[in-house]
C-alpha cells in the first residue's frame, strides 16, 4: 500500500538509488503515476520479477535537494478522512501536493477542486 510506498521511494532518493523496485498493486501503480506527472518520480512501469509483477521506479535525478523531502499520512489504515473539495487546502502553501481517492480514480488535490471532487485524503507530499 502507499504507506509503504512512500518511504521506500524517500529513502531511495537519499541513498542516491536510480532506480527501485516494489510490488505490483493497482492503487500504488495509479498513485506512482500521479506522482510521475507531478515530477516527483521519473517514470513507474511494471514489469515482471521471477514469475512475479513488480512496479520498476526510476527516481528523479538528484539536485541541490531532494525532490521529496517529506511526505504526511493523512488517511491510515486505521482511520480514513474524508473531504469535500471545498474543504481542501493548499500544501506547504503550493510547494506541495495533496492525493485523493476520488470515484473518477487517484488525483491531486487540484485537480480534485478543478472537477468539484471529494474522497479520500491519502497523504500529503512535498
Amino acid at each position: 500500500m502507499y504507506y509503504d510506498l512512500l518511504p521506500k521511494i524517500k529513502n531511495a532518493m537519499r541513498a542516491r538509488k536510480g532506480k527501485i523496485s516494489v510490488p505490483f498493486s493497482r492503487m500504488d501503480f495509479a498513485i506512482l503515476k500521479v506522482l510521475a506527472d507531478a515530477g516527483y518520480v521519473k517514470s513507474a512501469e511494471k514489469e515482471a520479477m521471477d514469475g512475479k509483477s513488480v512496479i520498476a521506479i526510476r527516481l528523479a535525478p538528484p539536485l541541490k535537494q531532494d525532490a521529496t523531502s517529506g511526505f504526511a499520512l493523512v488517511s491510515k489504515p486505521s482511520r480514513h478522512r474524508y473531504v469535500d473539495y471545498r474543504s481542501l487546502r493548499t500544501v506547504m502553501q503550493g510547494h506541495g501536493l495533496g492525493i485523493l481517492s476520488t470515484s473518477k480514480g487517484i488525483m491531486t488535490d487540484r485537480e480534485a477542486k478543478k472537477q468539484k471532487i471529494g474522497g479520500e485524503y491519502l497523504f500529503k507530499i512535498w
